[in-house]
């Protein structure tokens, strides 16, 4: 069966990605409830309300419904969004995913207020749109509507790395996306084909009946776990 999935999804699947799940044990259990994992971040949440956030959940529910669904954990639809910079977190602690500048013993609270500070005045780039572009176990992959769009968002990764004093390994290649849910345990290959056809309408349908995602303005969060991002300054 694995033979009918496409290669950006074979990790999901036992047959050809037999490790645990990464954040398995620090962000989650093994029954699905998610763990005290502090940290900060900038993300855009969706828009409440509007249609797009109406077809995304849309699609969430039917990754729900699927009988293997059990193997992954769900974040509430209220904590969706799309990550537009990682900022620091608990059991990162280390270089360069810290500011090389900041002790790195230093409290998630005390991070979180020192970059508030580090951000007052910050020029905002411009707006961006984003569309969907995949489908996974794990949520939505995106990128930006138009070309101009993904040159925007890579200049708001770019201008975030001053006030945040590092740039990730992947801060060039970063996958922008929205996520549902995380591996509890890979999916058994035997389900790999039905997988496929799921998300191969999924993205169908998003396609069709939310073109472009509809986000609230960037802005800076802290969080004590994947279940809620609290807004402290609106970015945009």
């Amino acid at each position: 069966m694995l033979d009918k999935v496409r290669p950006s999804l074979a990790s999901f699947f036992e047959g050809t990605n037999p490790m645990p799940p990464m954040h398995l044990g620090t962000r989650y259990d093994t029954s699905g409830n998610f763990l005290f994992e502090p940290g900060n971040t900038v993300v855009s949440h969706l828009v409440e309300g509007s249609p797009s956030e109406a077809a995304i959940v849309a699609v969430r529910e039917r990754i729900r419904a699927m009988r293997d669904a059990d193997r992954l954990a769900f974040t509430p639809v209220s904590s969706l969004h799309m990550t537009l910079f990682q900022g620091i977190i608990e059991y990162r602690r280390r270089l360069p995913y810290w500011p090389s500048d900041v002790p790195l013993n230093t409290s998630i609270d005390d991070m979180t207020r020192f970059y508030l500070e580090r951000l007052q005045g910050f020029q905002p780039c411009p707006p961006f749109r984003v569309k969907t572009i995949g489908v996974t176990p794990n949520g939505l992959t995106v990128a930006g509507a138009s070309d101009e769009d993904e040159r925007i968002l890579r200049l708001w990764r770019g201008a975030l790395t001053v006030p945040f004093g590092y740039r990730h390994p992947d801060h060039d290649a970063y996958v922008f996306h929205i996520t549902f849910a995380y591996q509890i345990r890979r999916l058994v290959d035997e389900r790999a084909a039905a997988w496929q056809d799921l998300f191969d309408d999924c993205l169908s349908f998003l396609e069709r009946e939310a073109p472009v995602i509809e986000l609230r303005p960037p802005a800076f969060c802290s969080f004590k776990d994947m279940k809620h991002f609290e807004e402290l300054l609106v970015l945009g």
